[in-house]
């Protein structure tokens, strides 16, 4: 009993009200950005979609609620069955979906569609914080580290890009060689690994139609947003341009009657944010997901192991660094990406997803507090070869003479 209330004590209580804050903040955001479609598509009806979306909200808190009590060492023992379940559900989807806009992506189940690879972040991201931490100090060596992680991530990934899913695809693996970088990759295998991947963009873009179509776009419209030919993105771009310091107010983005939905409430939320609050609310929104970032990293830090800081980079990573492409998208500075704002858009299985990792990471703070080490001579600063992720064993071992500790 003494021990779980010292393990509760540990949680970071900051993280959890930021993430509780950030959703209550982007319900109020999505109801404003999605109430007059909810008119018109819903026979009058304007709660339709947000009570919908409430719903997965309180289904993600549940979810988050049982990740947050489960020891995240747990979760070592189940990333193989794990990801052999996401490759096969991934596989099924490729088989049985109904194709939506030419891409299967998702299972109809009733009223509600499910997305496997929201929850393929999940699984890949727990396993490659596995892999990565069992290697130790040979991570750096080609055979233990470069090759067998791209090969481990090519076929990860390959099932979600061939759905097509790029954009869940590109998530994964930035958060994957973040961790690659963090478990002690030097630059030239980070370089290396980067460049193959780039050539797999290139090769799918290449296939997949639609992906140029957006390229293309893209780059046409590049030194003027304003007329760029995706009209999502010259869109997006006028709504930030209109909401200039303090923004329009609340539901200043609807549409009436006579005006069709042409900014998704998922895809391009952070425009509304930018149309409806101005530029003064698209930087908190901003600094909220730094802030995120940091408190994320700050936990990976306190981790009392090699897994759990590499869990703990890799869920951060995933969330943060969606969120900024998101908003590169948005403001004209990336393709179009499809990609939902976590916490702001609409989407039960990226809103599901979200959560459950968001309940694992509580859980390194509140098992963590062990001390992560930063060894002043590692490669880090530019010195040797040693991996940058070391750890006491446990809470209570002493830190290395000379070590700083966080």
């Amino acid at each position: 009993m003494k021990k779980n209330a010292a393990a509760t004590a540990d949680l970071d209580y900051t993280l959890l009200v930021l993430i509780i804050g950030l959703q209550l903040f982007g319900l109020v955001m999505l109801f404003s950005a999605s109430y007059s479609q909810s008119f018109y598509a819903y026979a009058g009806n304007f709660t339709t979609l947000i009570l919908k979306q409430v719903l997965w909200v309180a289904l993600g808190l549940g979810a988050m609620s049982i990740t947050i009590n489960i020891d995240y060492h747990s979760w070592q023992k189940l990333s193989l069955p794990l990801t052999m379940l996401t490759l096969a559900v991934l596989a099924l989807v490729l088989a049985v979906a109904d194709p939506i806009y030419g891409a299967r992506q998702s299972f109809r189940l009733g009223p509600m569609n499910l997305q496997p690879s929201e929850f393929a972040k999940i699984s890949i991201t727990i396993y490659i914080a596995y892999w990565l931490s069992s290697k130790g100090e040979r991570i750096r060596d080609i055979n233990y580290g470069l090759i067998p992680f791209a090969l481990l991530l090519g076929l990860l990934v390959s099932l979600i890009i061939v759905e097509p899913d790029l954009s869940t695809s590109l998530v994964i693996i930035m958060a994957a060689m973040i961790m690659f970088f963090i478990a002690g990759a030097d630059i030239i295998q980070i370089g290396t690994v980067f460049g193959l991947f780039v050539l797999v963009a290139i090769l799918a873009v290449s296939i997949f139609s639609y992906a140029q179509d957006r390229i293309s776009r893209f780059i046409s419209g590049f030194s003027d947003p304003f007329n760029i030919t995706d009209p999502q993105i010259r869109h997006g771009v006028q709504f930030i341009y209109d909401g200039g310091w303090f923004g329009n107010g609340l539901a200043s983005a609807g549409l009436d009657a006579t005006n069709q939905l042409y900014l998704p409430h998922s895809d391009s939320i952070f425009a509304v944010i930018g149309k409806e609050l101005g530029f003064v609310g698209a930087l908190l929104v901003i600094f909220c997901f730094l802030f995120f970032a940091f408190r994320g990293l700050k936990v990976a830090m306190a981790a009392s192991d090699a897994f759990g800081t590499l869990l703990a980079v890799g869920i951060t990573s995933w969330i943060a660094g969606q969120a900024l492409i998101h908003i590169a998208v948005a403001t004209a500075t990336f393709p179009n990406t499809g990609l939902p704002l976590p916490f702001f858009s609409y989407g039960g299985s990226s809103t599901l997803a979200n959560f459950i990792a968001l309940g694992i990471l509580l859980n390194i703070s509140r098992n963590g507090r062990g001390g992560f080490s930063l060894d002043p001579n590692s490669r880090i600063w530019g010195r040797n070869r040693r991996s940058r992720v070391s750890h006491t064993g446990r809470r209570q071992s002493p830190r290395r003479k000379g070590a700083t500790s966080y």
